[in-house]
């Protein structure tokens, strides 16, 4: 299937879908920021399943670091045919009139920044006026893009309404260099996230606004993603599809 670029790889979605990227064939680059330990696990799982996996450091809101990756994928024998940008963060639960400027500068460079420098480097491997074979970008959006985050986190939303805006445009901008781009908008998922935002019980109590009735779980969002970068969605550029429960 050729190499794929997971950030934000070592839990949660991004590790669920490493792990399916591997399934489909995939040559699995996943990264991290701190936690190598969840990384290398990831990778331990892919490679004892048969997969090829490397857990690779990277501070995404960093040119520097992301360039340096990108870097290293151009030395593999397999060009990159498949960008997932999934790592993000939320900056924390806060009101709009108790938000810093840390804050918000800190969410937009990782979930907004890091991807559109991500999908930059991307695109100038795979376009086909650029020597690339085309290929594809999948960015991991939010449902709160949509809800508005309200009473919550106003500025994660925000981020992920921006990451919208890049799906939808940059799908017709490379359409023609052979490259797709969409998006996923995983609504309430059972991950770390919630905790480490401080509400570890966050899916537990929300759950009843779902009218599936529970939240999913990250091997569900994966497994939208993997079909997405499937020949199955070969004329689908531009989505945004909600894993969400139908919330």
């Amino acid at each position: 299937m050729g190499l794929a670029l997971v950030t934000g790889g070592s839990r949660g979605i991004g590790a669920a879908t490493a792990c399916t990227l591997a399934r489909l064939g995939y040559r699995v680059y996943l990264t991290y920021e701190r936690d190598s330990h969840s990384a290398d696990h990831v990778v331990q799982s892919i490679t004892q399943a048969g997969g090829s996996a490397r857990a690779w450091q990277l501070d995404v809101s960093s040119e520097t670091s992301i360039l340096r990756i990108f870097q290293a994928l151009d030395q593999e024998p397999q060009p990159l045919s498949l960008l997932v940008n999934n790592a993000g963060i939320t900056a924390g639960f806060s009101l709009l009139e108790e938000l810093s400027l840390e804050q918000l500068e800190q969410v937009f460079r990782v979930n907004v920044f890091g991807a559109f420098i991500c999908a930059r480097e991307a695109v100038r491997r795979m376009a086909r006026s650029q020597g690339g074979n085309g290929g594809v970008i999948i960015n991991v959006s939010s449902r709160a893009a949509e809800l508005g985050g309200s009473g919550e986190w106003i500025h994660y939303a925000a981020t992920k309404g921006a990451l919208d805006s890049m799906t939808r445009g940059l799908a017709k901008e490379v359409a023609d260099e052979g490259v797709r781009v969409n998006g996923v908008a995983p609504g309430l998922i059972e991950t770390d996230l919630h905790a480490a935002a401080g509400m570890p019980e966050r899916t537990v109590q929300m759950a009843a606004t779902v009218p599936l009735g529970r939240a999913g779980l990250p091997e569900e969002v994966a497994n939208c993603i993997g079909w997405l970068a499937s020949p199955e969605a070969s004329f689908v550029t531009g989505a945004i599809i909600p894993v969400s429960g139908g919330r």
